[in-house]
């Protein structure tokens, strides 16, 4: 499995920057979950992590948009500190409702 964080910058001062932005959300949200406005904390497998890269580039406008995906070697808990409000579900943990 990978554990990646996925931070973009859609340019929305047009009307298909707009759209690209919602697909690009759109995307992500379906491999993992949101934890800020533009970033995304994903867990895939090989075959998950080709598509997402693949369906993102096909997306975004290299010249005018902006594409990063980090790999968090050592998986969330090992890489990332946060402070304050941290939105994040480990949804492989046991959900209370």
């Amino acid at each position: 499995m990978y554990d990646m964080l996925v931070c973009y910058d859609v340019n929305t001062l047009t009307k298909e920057g707009r759209g690209r932005l919602r697909r690009v959300a759109r995307a992500c949200t379906d491999f993992g979950q949101r934890v800020q406005e533009s970033v995304f904390e994903i867990r895939v497998n090989a075959v998950q992590r080709e598509r997402l890269t693949a369906k993102l580039l096909n997306i975004i406008n290299v010249s005018e948009d902006s594409l990063r995906i980090y790999q968090l070697v050592g998986g969330r808990a090992g890489c990332i500190e946060t402070y304050g409000l941290d939105r994040y579900v480990n949804f492989a943990a046991p959900i209370v409702v």
